[in-house]
């Protein structure tokens, strides 16, 4: 039975490291496909409407 337990325990583990290197990766992606278009026009950022000011600023790098 501890067998099982700890067979467990790995594999969720394994599935939670997993998953989240996958996540990094997806997140690094992004930021460097932002950062090559930045490059390509000239552009040092990248605007966006605030839905509720109605106002432009610069993405930051959470969004």
């Amino acid at each position: 039975m501890a067998q099982i337990i700890f067979l467990l325990l790995i594999v969720g583990l394994a599935w939670f490291g997993y998953r989240k290197f996958v996540a990094d990766a997806e997140r690094l992606s992004k930021l460097r496909k932002r950062s090559d278009e930045e490059r390509r026009t000239g552009a040092t950022g990248t605007l966006v409407k605030d839905p509720e000011t109605g106002e432009y600023r610069l993405r930051r790098e959470d969004e």
